[in-house]
């Protein structure tokens, strides 16, 4: 009886990570989760039998501790990001630009860089970056996000072209509208507005992205699929949607 595949994945305690974790747990995978806040990703991991670990990306220290001991890991999806503030330029909040850079960046380099060997050695190994068309399509408001996501397509396109003719595929998945808790903590706790962000349409859910990680990890081993960009059928744009009176 063969092994189970092992994925590990950032950011799984609630919402895309969260959904990732249980469609991938349903395709027979093993799972190694990380994420800041325990309790809740205990409540994620232990129905599904996950190893839950503390990890916060912006930090050395957690991450290597965190990837110790990861002898081979067939899949990595690096997920631990969002987004800070809809502020302009002019207003900008150096804090929040910092903290959006560092999880949605350098986060996605220090976990990758640490589970590198781990991911060659599955053979091949699969490092699957959440973007967003927030990195395809800049907009007012969004400069801070905007740099971030851009910096994570082209990382997941360089991703390609350094480890061209290694056993490693990489993909990114872009969503467009989400509800989860993104725009909560996007708008630090103001439910009201980030509730507007949804109203009068129908926003993709963390499953609808999750299965478009799952479909792309579960293809045949010399298939990679580059990019999936997915909006809900009301969204055009980052800029246009269409809503219904409420």
């Amino acid at each position: 009886m063969n092994e189970p595949k092992v994925a590990v994945i950032t950011g799984a305690s609630s919402g895309i990570g969260a959904a990732v974790a249980r469609s991938l747990a349903a395709e027979g995978f093993r799972l190694i989760l990380g994420a800041r806040r325990m309790d809740k990703l205990r409540a994620v991991g232990e129905p599904i039998d996950a190893d839950c670990r503390f990890l916060d990306v912006t930090s050395d220290a957690s991450v290597v501790e965190f990837c110790k001991s990861i002898g081979t890991a067939h899949v990595l999806v690096n997920n631990a990001g969002g987004a800070l503030g809809l502020d302009s330029i002019e207003d900008a909040q150096e804090v929040d630009w910092q903290r959006m850079y560092d999880t949605n960046v350098m986060g996605l380099m220090r976990v990758t860089k640490a589970l590198l060997p781990a991911l060659e050695t599955a053979n091949p190994g699969h490092v699957v970056n959440i973007g967003s068309i927030a990195g395809r399509e800049p907009y007012p408001g969004g400069a801070g996000y905007n740099a971030a996501k851009f910096a994570v397509k082209a990382i997941t396109q360089v991703m390609r072209m350094e480890w061209l003719g290694r056993p490693i595929r990489v993909t990114e998945i872009a969503p467009g509208l989400v509800e989860t808790e993104f725009s909560l903590v996007r708008f630090k706790g103001d439910s009201e507005r980030a509730d507007r962000v949804y109203s009068g349409l129908e926003p993709l859910t963390a499953d609808d992205v999750a299965e478009a990680v799952c479909w792309a990890v579960t293809r045949p081993s010399h298939v990679n699929i580059d990019e999936i960009v997915l909006k809900p059928l009301a969204q055009a744009s980052a800029t246009m949607v269409s809503r219904k009176q409420v």
